[in-house]
């Protein structure tokens, strides 16, 4: 579940001012929309207020510790990634924090190269992504590549059954055919940008058919490929999208 203001939310929990700048500061730096609080409890308040992409939680603070702020947070907000923290020896709670579900734990000071690619390889796996296309193998292939890479993905048939899909959830990026057996893929990308104007579609073809590819890319279209598909091309695509949506 993306924020509603389309950055990516991180709630960052640590009773030491200067950590929270630190940290805080950091993330900001790279695009995301950063929250800072002092305790466990005002954690617990900000997470009734709104979804957050990733939580950074101090294990040790007064009043409630991390492990429980963790807890209450996970009741609210059960999609919610959590990361604990912690500059102490306190071996107890992170193996408790573990096997409640804790995405990691990181140990202060920070490696901040590892803070980064925590946050990225999350924002991967919050990928969602649709396959449109009438040939079962290309819609398997890609789809099994797609998943050994960490993304989430789903797959349409037909025009219709993917514009269904695009009303009852959000996609962040959608593989459509040009050529599909109850429309033509042009006719979808229209309904799919009409229902969810922020799906980046990239097209996708195994004929000559310029006409189509160039009339989607005028109308918005991400991008096109062409069939069989540059696997390294495909991934490339897809992380560049996922890294756009970051910001």
């Amino acid at each position: 579940m993306k924020s509603n203001n389309g950055q990516t939310n991180i709630l960052v929990v640590d009773d030491l001012r200067s950590m929270r700048l630190t940290l805080g500061g950091i993330l900001e730096d790279k695009g995301y929309n950063v929250i800072a609080v002092e305790d466990g409890y005002r954690a617990i308040e900000a997470v009734r207020q709104e979804h957050f992409d990733a939580i950074f939680i101090d294990i040790k603070m007064p009043g409630i510790d991390g492990v429980q702020t963790f807890r209450e947070i996970k009741k609210i907000d059960p999609d919610t990634t959590v990361v604990m923290m912690t500059a102490y020896s306190v071996e107890e709670l992170v193996k408790e924090a573990l096997e409640e579900g804790a995405h990691a734990i990181i140990y202060k000071p920070f490696d901040i190269s590892m803070v980064i690619a925590i946050i990225e390889e999350l924002l991967v796996k919050k990928t969602l992504v649709l396959v449109v296309d009438d040939h079962f193998a290309d819609r398997e292939t890609l789809k099994t590549i797609l998943e050994e890479k960490g993304y989430r993905v789903a797959t349409a048939a037909d025009g219709t059954e993917a514009i269904d899909m695009v009303k009852s959830r959000h996609y962040d990026i959608v593989f459509l055919d040009v050529r599909l057996p109850d429309m033509t893929g042009f006719e979808t990308f229209e309904q799919v940008k009409k229902i969810d104007p922020q799906t980046a579609v990239i097209m996708m073809t195994g004929y000559a058919a310029e006409d189509l590819v160039r009339s989607a890319i005028g109308s918005g279209a991400y991008a096109y490929l062409y069939k069989p598909f540059d696997m390294k091309k495909v991934i490339t695509l897809v992380e560049a999208v996922s890294r756009e949506k970051q910001k």
